[in-house]
């Protein structure tokens, strides 16, 4: 008997969980747990009932209830796959040159003083997610600090729940909240947030929804965005911007990024993390991008460098067929027409989804006042349901919200925008 084997009484020791005799590097004593987000979609496929409905998904879904892919998206990668001329390639670490122009171009415009200045990069990435975890990288890495920058960064209250970890992976621990959504007035709250922030201390990171604020649905006024472009300024805060549906809130692409074009004629160093998936239907390709903003165009080269060298170990290069889909459309003024008509359509239609239902609450005599449905934009709506009402809706009626009780606008079509409004009507009167 091998003495590796043997316990002290000479006997062979077994291992618990493991014949081999050796212990799995992957045993661990805690499952992960699944998260807000994910919960009601594992909640909806467990149920077999016809009539369920999930209005959690991430997605824009068409009438027919299916992900939503535009015409000219699909007739674009029918020719590149027929075109002899093409020959797909790994693009560089930082994607490919032209998705970068067009998407930069799309969202600070043409006459952007920070492109004229060559103060500005762009970085393709596997998804939003990829570019919110660069930006973090670059945030903890910034060329005017001589150690590791650690934090804080303050996140909306609510907010993606995955932001926190994407953050905290990066190595930036010190994750704080503002309050930005207001459950009694049904809005944003402007005075907590300007509160909240006022306490941040000098160089934190602030993130903030440039449109479609992802999962409310609420979105700051001019006014508003002009009280926390000021306040940012004065107490010397970095901004970090989100566009995760980036065309679905106005139906157009520098019109959602106003707020970062703003951000920049302040002349603000600012990061920007964008995502192309939602308005061209990519959501097998994954098409992210991070802008980057700074100060003075002697910085790109070493900030470029420092992106390249984070890139190299996280993804090495992102994919690049979804990002030539999306050259492609900008790049070319009869595509892009006939794309912002999709885009549009896809705006309208969830608009009008929007005051159907609120149409519907009214006549059904549902208590409160329902004006918020209209007032908000983008995919996404925060309906105010309590957390019992979420739960009377998804174990009694099978209609699935996220736990903030916020849902996604496009899930609704003609087949069940009925059902979906009697289930909150009972949700609300069933609890009184």
């Amino acid at each position: 008997m091998s003495r590796a084997n043997s316990g002290p009484d000479g006997k062979r020791a077994v291992q618990r969980g493991d014949a081999g005799g050796h212990l799995s590097v992957l045993t661990s004593p805690h499952a992960a747990g699944e998260s807000p987000q994910t919960r009601p979609l594992s909640a909806f496929k467990k149920h077999l009932q016809a009539g369920k409905v999930n209005l959690a998904g991430r997605e824009y879904f068409s009438e027919d209830g299916k992900t939503y892919e535009p015409d000219l998206v699909g007739k674009i990668k029918q020719q590149l796959n027929n075109d002899p001329t093409f020959h797909p390639e790994y693009p560089s670490s930082l994607g490919l040159r032209e998705f970068s122009r067009q998407a930069t171009e799309v969202t600070l415009g043409k006459s952007s003083p920070s492109v004229l200045e060559n103060r500005v990069f762009g970085v393709q990435t596997p998804g939003f997610i990829a570019a919110v975890r660069l930006g973090a990288e670059l945030l903890k890495h910034r060329c005017d600090v001589s150690a590791a920058w650690c934090g804080p960064v303050y996140l909306s209250a609510p907010c993606d729940d995955s932001l926190a970890g994407v953050f905290q992976a990066a190595g930036i621990q010190d994750i704080r909240r503002y309050c930005y959504w207001d459950d009694e007035q049904r809005g944003v709250c402007l005075e907590r947030l300007l509160e909240d922030l006022e306490k941040a201390p000098e160089r934190s990171a602030v993130v903030l929804s440039a449109s479609a604020h992802y999962p409310t649905g609420a979105d700051l006024s001019l006014n508003q965005w002009a009280a926390i472009t000021q306040l940012i300024t004065r107490r010397r805060l970095v901004p970090f911007l989100l566009l995760p549906a980036q065309g679905l809130c106005y139906g157009d692409l520098q019109r959602d990024a106003w707020p970062v074009q703003h951000c920049e004629s302040q002349g603000m160093e600012l990061f920007c993390a964008q995502s192309f998936s939602h308005c061209f239907g990519l959501y097998g390709e994954a098409v992210g991008h991070l802008l980057c903003i700074l100060k003075r165009n002697s910085l790109v080269l070493s900030v470029k460098s420092q992106a390249d060298k984070i890139v190299s170990s996280l993804w090495s290069q992102p994919s690049g067929g979804g990002a030539h889909v999306v050259a492609t459309v900008l790049s070319n003024s009869a595509h892009l027409v006939e794309w912002q008509a999709d885009v549009k359509h896809m705006v309208e239609r969830c608009m009008l989804i929007r005051a159907l239902l609120r149409e519907k609450l009214r006549l059904l005599g549902t208590p409160g006042c329902w004006d918020h449905l209209t007032q908000q934009r983008g995919l996404f709506c925060c309906t105010g349901l309590n957390d019992h009402q979420v739960e009377f809706l998804s174990t009694t009626r099978h209609v699935y919200l996220l736990p903030s009780g916020c849902l996604n606008m496009s899930a609704i079509n003609g087949c069940n925008l009925d059902y979906v409004a009697e289930s909150i009507h009972l949700a609300l009167t069933t609890s009184l």
